[in-house]
């Protein structure tokens, strides 16, 4: 359909390459064709490379997940040599192969990125982290999961760099500690999104200085957090009005007393009551639900 819209504005008595490249090709156009197919039509000939170069150096939006098999690392520098204004950056798919040397070039390069996502690249270092804190001022949300490269120095580079932060995601960034995340969100009070999850250095302090940080709270996982208890989540009910969903599968220290003030609020959470789960089981057998006066 798309290589059909293409054909179709294409004059009577020219080419496609006749149109205007900056002000009907490339914002009209190529922002609708698939990255992938991009990257074929670069071998038409000389000057749908020329066209396809111009258009990544304008390229806003750059996922790696749309190019398959996985792009190369050879092809990756050459497809964002040129790219100055990029905004959003996803780059899971490079995370077998991806170093510093790929990537600070590019963060040195765009000043506008908001959006960055490095889940599994664990061949870079904190340097990458650095360099995103001093070059990404607008930087808005940040997946670093699964780099155990992160560590607290880093972190508290993020963290006075791009204080409008609104997600994060540190799944198992296993170096990092209470102090780490305290200093994030002492900083960072704009957050809405946090995941700690699978880091087993996490524990009540930090859970209960980002409840009290940060009001705007909507999601935070903790799924895996066996130090965080039942004291942590009663502060996230009374410091955080906007909470919506919480995950504390695994955490085998928070229990119903807690979490049954977030289910009146209506907040999801990835655990169901015990009670609920024993109730619907004796439904099932005896064919009505008795009635049980209990409080938890």
């Amino acid at each position: 359909a798309v290589w059909c819209l293409m054909m179709s504005l294409i004059p009577t008595r020219g080419c496609l390459l006749d149109l205007p490249w900056e002000d009907i090709l490339i914002p009209h156009i190529l922002c609708h064709v698939p990255l992938q197919q991009l990257l074929s039509l670069q071998r038409v000939s000389k000057s749908f490379q020329s066209l396809i170069q111009l258009y990544l150096a304008n390229m806003r939006c750059f996922d790696s997940s749309q190019i398959e098999p996985a792009i190369p690392q050879a092809a990756f520098v050459n497809l964002l040599r040129d790219s100055k204004v990029l905004q959003q950056l996803a780059l899971q798919n490079c995370s077998s192969w991806l170093t510093d040397m790929d990537l600070l070039p590019i963060l040195w390069r765009n000043h506008h990125l908001h959006q960055i996502q490095l889940k599994g690249c664990v061949r870079l270092s904190r340097s990458t982290l650095v360099s995103i804190s001093l070059n990404c001022p607008n930087l808005r949300q940040l997946s670093l999961a699964h780099c155990d490269w992160v560590d607290s120095l880093s972190l508290r580079s993020l963290a006075d760099h791009c204080k409008a932060l609104e997600a994060v995601d540190l799944t198992a960034c296993r170096q990092l500690k209470d102090e780490a995340i305290c200093y994030l969100v002492q900083k960072c009070s704009r957050l809405k999104s946090l995941s700690l999850a699978v880091n087993a250095n996490v524990g009540d302090v930090a859970v209960q200085e980002t409840a009290k940080c940060c009001p705007e709270l909507e999601h935070l996982d903790l799924t895996g957090c066996l130090r965080v208890k039942n004291d942590s989540i009663r502060v996230l009910a009374e410091y955080c009005p906007k909470l919506r969903s919480l995950k504390v599968k695994h955490c085998h220290n928070v229990a119903e007393s807690s979490l049954s003030i977030l289910r009146v609020r209506g907040v999801e959470l990835d655990v169901e009551p015990p009670l609920q789960r024993a109730l619907v089981l004796l439904q099932d057998v005896v064919g009505f639900a008795p009635f049980i006066n209990i409080q938890i």
